[in-house]
């Protein structure tokens, strides 16, 4: 069989391995938060890692927060204001996690997932992941059901599908995304970086939306990333095609994030130590509770699906 799946145990959690056994590329995820830990590929017959995780399933239990690396953006992506918004004339706020006055990044980041199914033919392994939310954070009081699935094909493309399906019995407000760090061996400041922004969101100074949006085209051409610093939030030009490409110039290692129309924004953010860049695929803008844009609400039973696909090749 070209592509195998293996799980292993630690401790509650799962170890969850995708592999194709001909390219030698693979996929680690971590039933914790449902986290994509690797995505690998033999360069100079030596795997290299793109994905800036963690060390250990116990490293990323106990470290989380400090970066969010991988993690799951749901049911809010990025900041919500003061933690509050009202849906349906009520108003609630987050108790979860704070960053200054403003909630982030959602519930699911620090849960664990089930593993619902597995599998493996000529052509793919995959792993579907399920977490239930029953209400857990009274800012939150709609229950929801979510399974992620990850998908290793041919061609070391990797698909993350993130299905959510309200049980709440009532419309419920959602956003989704996820936060991966990429690295490449080498400073961010030497990549070769483009990505198909349109206009970009304006921010204030804590990091919100203002609901303007100003033209951005810095990138629409493959370029050095030089000493830009970013934590902005773009509006994509397509979807449904390659949005954003990341190559490193020294051995020509590319990763490609084709996202489905489900995430129209790219969220960038490059860490004071430069050694790894955030590309965060998001269905809305940040404070999207508040705002408005982009924010899906899902009739009660209904489910809605969100897309987006990494490869890597030599080019």
């Amino acid at each position: 069989m070209a592509c195998s799946v293996s799980i292993t145990k630690q401790g509650e959690e799962n170890i969850i391995l995708l592999q194709d056994n001909i390219s030698g590329c693979t996929a680690e995820i971590y039933s914790f938060g449902a986290l994509l830990n690797t995505f690998a590929v033999p360069v100079d017959h030596k795997p290299v890692n793109v994905i800036d995780g963690f060390i250990s399933m116990q490293d990323a239990v106990a470290n989380v927060s400090k970066g969010f690396k991988s993690t799951k953006l749901s049911p809010f992506v990025c900041r919500l204001k003061n933690g509050e918004y009202t849906f349906n004339s009520v108003a609630h706020k987050i108790k979860k996690f704070y960053m200054g006055s403003a909630a982030i990044h959602g519930l699911l980041f620090d849960q664990s997932f089930k593993v619902k199914e597995h599998g493996a033919d000529e052509h793919a392994a995959y792993v579907v992941l399920l977490y239930t939310y029953n209400k857990t954070d009274e800012g939150f009081p709609f229950g929801f059901e979510m399974e992620v699935t990850y998908k290793l094909h041919e061609e070391n493309r990797l698909l993350l599908s993130t299905k959510v399906t309200n049980k709440a019995g009532t419309a419920i407000p959602i956003s989704d995304g996820w936060h991966p760090y990429f690295t490449f061996g080498v400073k961010v400041d030497e990549l070769l970086v483009q990505f198909n922004s349109r206009r970009m969101v304006v921010f204030d100074n804590g990091l919100l939306p203002t609901g303007d949006l100003v033209p951005y085209t810095t990138f629409a051409r493959t370029k050095r990333f030089g000493n830009t610093a970013l934590d902005n939030c773009f509006e994509l030009a397509a979807t449904n095609e390659v949005s954003c490409t990341i190559r490193n110039p020294f051995n020509g290692l590319q990763l490609s994030i084709t996202p489905a129309a489900s995430y129209p924004y790219l969220q960038i953010f490059t860490p004071n130590d430069r050694r790894s860049i955030a590309i965060e695929n998001l269905s809305s803008v940040p404070d999207a509770f508040n705002n408005g844009i982009g924010l899906i609400v899902l009739p009660p039973g209904n489910a809605t699906t969100f897309e987006t696909t990494y490869q890597l090749a030599i080019v």
